[in-house]
């Protein structure tokens, strides 16, 4: 039987099927439509700019760091050119072969090849990485004939940091090195992470850690058209950098120098002051370094030397080390005394050579004493005596109250370092200190017999040498107290302007002049007749001074023989001055580790100080004494 179709049912479905295909032709073209013009009208911006960033590439271009110079001029951090050999990864095919191949030409060792690697995961693959710093003008030339066989390397140009006078004043200068994940979190929080791109180095101590965001500059940035495999095709635009600012100093670098010859090989630290501005003249520690040797990354054997050493040269002993004041502290008990009038000038003891008090002896160093002492006297021929019997009746609360406003026990802020996390507040003794200090309840309660040795600046007494030349400078500028900086100006590169670090008064102590004038007759006295004669004999100004030894172990009543006694466990020498006395231009505090008597080891290096600084007087050679020669007139 044949087959009967029915016409219009197939027409039907025939409508259906293409009313159907046409629908969703047209659904179809309508998303199409729809996403076109989402992409091409509604996020046109969004993806025009992505495209740009693909297509565009921004090379940071690290700008000039800024000079350091003393208040003189003369440079102690600047810049140099050297040559660098660079390759661009992306066009330089296999890099280990490029490597093994350069190595043929010039020296690269494996701490190059650990440095490029490092720097090359940090950097973009069209951006140029150096394998060797500083080439040689043989080795330029040697890699200059073998050019054809390198695409994507070549020698460029770049700067880099030099300490022209090495080791002298790296303390206060401080050094750069590397830019670490710490240093790199200090530039987040700062905000400044675009401006340290393409940087691989950062201030780690001194006046370069302190002011790096003023010598740092502005980065700049070339845009550079890339193709899609990163490789660079043209220059488009380039921004230029701004060099970092200039800092000029209050340092006079020479003084400086002379003050760390006059060291020797003693470990020892000096912080000169001009009491009226608080500007630093001199900021000695010794032993020294030499910071060139961070610039490009220190060799693990200098680093494990530096740090291993006995000596401990890359301690900054001016603000990082405490130590007993000694008898230099005299001079500020008897002005708390005339301040609180627990004492008048004329008012005189009797010593005997010791203290008793309760069931302890506190000794003086003149054996037999110094019959009737006042307050003149006190001073001029270190009484200790005098000061046990006047700790006693200031009492610890006066005398904690009075130093502290000298800045004793308490951070200078002196701008060095990041901020004043590398300053030692020290130790200003009180019942409050002790009970931080200690756990146990039975330690922390304050006994009347630890308040006498206080009094000649022993016990728990522990200040900075920077502490104590600002008490000094103090001292010597009438009460009123200026913050210690080494900075005078900061210089705009790019406009020549100064902008002065303004000498900042702390606090103007009110002292009264007829108490003071009782001070500064007798620490001239010190240096006419006292304990610093020697040192001062034939001086042509006025110099108020006070010397000081400060116990590192207990005798246990047991004489202190300087030649018996290990090196290490040696006292420290310590001295105070200031001159002129009448208009004083410089206040400075010496410190002599393991040194023995101030007057043999601390007093020589302060005159020289002052004889260069007033009179413009080299000296002749380093202060030195013998050992045996320390065992005579050392009234402290």
């Amino acid at each position: 039987m044949g087959d009967f179709h029915n016409p219009e049912a197939d027409l039907d479905r025939f409508r259906f099927r293409l009313g159907f295909a046409s629908v969703a032709v047209l659904l179809a073209f309508g998303v199409l439509v729809t996403r076109f013009a989402w992409l091409q009208v509604i996020q046109h911006d969004f993806y025009r700019t992505r495209a740009e960033d693909n297509r565009i590439a921004l090379i940071p271009v690290v700008p000039n760091r800024g000079v350091v110079t003393d208040r003189n001029g003369i440079v102690l951090a600047r810049n140099y050119s050297a040559f660098t050999l660079e390759i661009t990864p992306s066009q330089a095919g296999r890099l280990e072969d490029t490597i093994d191949a350069l190595a043929e030409i010039v020296d690269i060792q494996p701490k190059d090849r650990k440095r490029f690697k490092r720097l090359m995961d940090e950097a973009k693959n069209f951006e140029s990485v150096p394998i060797r710093n500083r080439l040689t003008d043989e080795e330029v030339a040697k890699f200059a004939a073998h050019r054809y066989r390198f695409p994507g390397v070549e020698v460029k140009a770049r700067l880099f940091r030099q300490y022209p006078l090495g080791k002298v004043g790296s303390h206060a200068i401080g050094y750069i090195g590397r830019i670490t994940e710490r240093d790199q979190k200090w530039i987040e929080e700062a905000e400044l992470t675009p401006n340290y791109k393409g940087t691989d180095h950062i201030g780690k101590t001194g006046l370069e850690q302190h002011y790096e965001f003023e010598l740092h500059g502005q980065t700049g940035y070339d845009e550079v058209e890339i193709d899609s495999g990163g490789r660079a095709l043209r220059s488009l635009k380039s921004i230029p950098p701004i060099s970092g600012n200039n800092l000029e100093l209050t340092l006079d670098i020479k003084l400086q120098e002379i003050t760390e010859q006059a060291f020797g090989d003693r470990k020892g630290a000096l912080v000169a002051i001009e009491p009226s501005t608080g500007g630093i003249l001199a900021l000695v520690s010794t032993p020294t370094y030499d910071p060139n040797m961070f610039v490009d990354g220190i060799s693990p054997e200098n680093w494990k030397e530096l740090n291993e050493h006995p000596d401990k040269p890359m301690i900054n002993r001016t603000i990082n080390g405490a130590y007993p004041p000694g008898s230099t502290f005299k001079p500020f008990m008897a002005l708390a005394a005339l301040e609180t009038g627990k004492r008048t000038p004329q008012q005189a003891i009797s010593d005997p050579g010791y203290y008793n008090f309760g069931n302890h002896t506190f000794r003086d160093d003149k054996k037999g004493g110094h019959g009737s002492v006042d307050m003149y006297k006190s001073i001029v021929h270190s009484c200790d005596t005098y000061y046990y019997m006047l700790a006693n009746d200031l009492g610890i609360d006066a005398i904690a109250k009075f130093m502290g406003s000298l800045g004793l026990g308490q951070k200078t802020g002196v701008d060095l370092g990041k901020d004043d996390s590398g300053e030692s507040k020290g130790v200003l003794p009180s019942p409050e200190w002790k009970k931080q200090r200690f756990k146990k309840p039975e330690q922390q309660k304050w006994y009347s017999g630890e308040t006498i040795s206080i009094g000649i600046g022993q016990g728990y007494n522990a200040y900075t040498p920077i502490q104590l030349a600002q008490a000094t400078a103090t001292l010597a500028n009438n009460g009123v107290m200026f913050r210690p900086h080494l900075v005078r100006n900061i210089v705009d590169t790019k406009s020549g302007e100064k902008r002065p670090v303004e000498p900042k008064p702390i606090r103007d102590l009110g002292l009264k002049p007829k108490n003071l004038e009782v001070i500064h007759r007798a620490m001239i006295g010190v240096n006419k007749e006292g304990t610093g004669a020697r040192a001062f004999a034939g001086v042509p100004y006025t110099v108020g001074g006070k010397t000081g030894t400060a116990q590192v172990f207990s005798l246990k009543g047991a004489d202190y023989k300087h030649s018996a006694v290990k090196k290490e466990l040696r006292d420290h020498a310590l001295f105070i001055a200031y001159a002129p006395v009448e208009n004083p231009k410089i206040a400075v505090a010496v410190l002599v580790e393991n040194g023995g008597f101030g007057a043999q080891s601390a007093a020589p290096i302060a005159r020289m100080v002052l004889d260069y600084y007033l009179l413009g007087k080299l000296p002749a050679g380093a202060a030195r004494e013998d050992a045996a020669a320390v065992e005579d007139d050392n009234e402290e």
